[in-house]
């Protein structure tokens, strides 16, 4: 019991960190681009994991990385930090940030249509509703529940938005098909993915370095969206004893975004984005909440 209590304050402190990434996000692209904010957070992102690895002592596992291996984090790297990440930061600079961080949270439910396809997963009426209310939701946050005028404010930031939520539910169906040790492959996918940006980077000639401001930002998010918080939250789930419940710890998050989005970045939350979020929330839920009622 002791040692699931501690466990609960290590999900809850990891869901903490997560919930401030909207903020973060928004922030930190007042001082800098997309791409350089992708830049120093990525190359955070790999010193935090390979640090975390030689306390560890697992930085000895990557000795026994095999050439496909290899090959599939050149693959994983690609889709999560490289591709996701650019098109999401982008989406944050288009779009206000309550937008922006509801319509990425589609991702699981991307997640369920790419494992019914790829993994082929048997789909039941209660998946077909809930991928139908998550999408509803959608539709409200992006029309800002004006049904009478269906116009979007920034078509191109609600499509940015959205589907970086494909990208990383791309990024998931390759991760559940690699079985090698969480932080080594993280690890690797996140150097190959930093490299991704410097070629994309030095290529376009986008390489100015932004004031203090926007590299302690793009350290923030290197460090606790994309490195450090993701071994903490794996730890948690092995060492849980209900490994669901601690799952969804994480659905606190977009709540508490939204919550820190109104006090830090001044935005005011609309009923819309709210409403549609709890409707993508509902959504990822209803499954679970069948499934568990069924086992009953």
């Amino acid at each position: 019991m002791q040692n699931q209590k501690k466990v609960y304050w290590l999900g809850g402190l990891v869901v903490l960190f997560w919930s401030t990434m909207g903020t973060a996000f928004k922030w930190t692209l007042r001082y800098t681009s997309p791409e350089m904010l992708l830049l120093i957070a990525s190359t955070a992102s790999c010193f935090c994991v390979g640090f975390i690895l030689v306390l560890t002592q697992k930085w000895k596992l990557l000795r026994q990385t095999k050439l496909k291996e290899i090959g599939s984090s050149l693959l994983m790297g690609f889709f999560n930090p490289f591709a996701y990440y650019l098109i999401l930061f982008e989406a944050y600079n288009l779009l206000p940030a309550q937008q922006a961080l509801a319509l990425n949270y589609l991702w699981p439910v991307m997640l369920v249509i790419f494992s019914i396809i790829f993994l082929k997963q048997k789909i039941r009426l209660v998946n077909i509703l809930a991928i139908a209310l998550s999408f509803l939701g959608m539709l409200v946050i992006a029309l800002k529940g004006q049904w009478g005028n269906l116009q979007f404010e920034n078509l191109v930031g609600v499509l940015l938005a959205a589907g970086s939520s494909l990208l990383f539910a791309g990024f998931w169906i390759l991760n559940l098909k690699d079985k090698r040790e969480e932080g080594c492959k993280l690890f690797l996918n996140f150097c190959f993915g930093c490299f991704y940006v410097w070629v994309w980077v030095l290529c376009r000639n986008h390489l100015v370095f932004p004031p203090i401001e926007g590299i302690l930002g793009g350290i923030y998010i290197g460090f606790f969206e994309m490195g450090l918080t993701f071994v903490l939250w794996l730890t948690a789930l092995k060492l849980s004893s209900h490994t669901a419940r601690i799952s969804n710890l994480a659905f606190l998050s977009p709540f508490l975004s939204l919550l820190f989005v109104s006090i830090f970045i001044g935005e005011k939350i609309l009923p819309s984005t709210f409403a549609g979020l709890v409707l993508i929330v509902a959504g990822i839920l209803l499954p679970q909440l069948v499934k568990k009622r069924i086992a009953e």
